[in-house]
């Protein structure tokens, strides 16, 4: 089977297991993700292969919505490259982005490194911020049934693994405590320099919504 065969193979797996996926995490974040890997790696040289299987495998099995459990998506991962004869180097690789993609609080210190990673990285946080972030942040606090605002309750700053992964806190807060840190997170040129316009846009929001809330217009 040809890379663009398993490439296109890959795609309805995926459609197949998010069919049922909370909202900010289904197909159509993944396929989000895929077009702005592809925006990315058109700037860098890489192996675009790799780039296209992460991508599309990145949220597979999200560990919020497998009790924390971090090691399912790579395990699917496997399973499912193997199927298709993908060699094992490039199963390798592509499991080592998933492994280490996630933003776990900001402070996860990565044991893997490759450019493929920091694309895929830089597409999946971009897909967190701007219009769609927030639809997406707010979508997932619904999810969640977190209150939209609460200001007695302080963002907290610096997180744990575990107290991020455990957080309950009003959705607001996730801004402060993960999407306004992505801009200066982002690995790759295009990354940093799409970032920044969404980055603007999430600033605009939170200046309207606190004026809203405050009953100021």
């Amino acid at each position: 089977m040809s890379y663009s065969e398993t490439v296109n193979t890959t795609i309805l797996f995926v459609k197949q297991k998010l069919e049922n996926a909370e909202g900010g995490h289904d197909w159509f974040h993944i396929e989000r993700v895929y077009k702005n890997a592809l925006l990315i790696a058109n700037s860098e040289v890489c192996d675009i292969t790799v780039v296209k299987l992460a991508a599309l495998l990145h949220d597979i099995a999200d560990s919020k919505f497998h009790n924390g459990d971090e090691t399912i998506g790579p395990k699917i991962t496997r399973e499912f490259l193997e199927s298709q004869k993908v060699d094992q180097v490039t199963i390798q690789h592509v499991i080592h982005i998933i492994e280490n993609i996630s933003f776990k609080g900001g402070n996860f210190e990565k044991n893997f490194s490759s450019i493929e990673l920091d694309i895929v990285q830089d597409a999946d946080r971009l897909d967190a911020i701007g219009a769609i972030g927030i639809a997406r942040t707010f979508n997932y606090g619904g999810f969640k049934n977190r209150p939209l605002y609460n200001p007695n309750i302080a963002p907290k700053l610096r997180m744990t693994k575990e107290d991020y992964k455990n957080s309950e806190a009003p959705t607001l807060n996730h801004f402060y405590e993960k999407l306004l840190l992505l801009k200066d997170k982002m690995n790759t040129k295009t990354g940093k320099q799409i970032a920044q316009e969404r980055h603007k846009f999430m600033m605009t929001f939170l200046s309207q919504f606190y004026a809203e809330w405050d009953g100021e217009k």
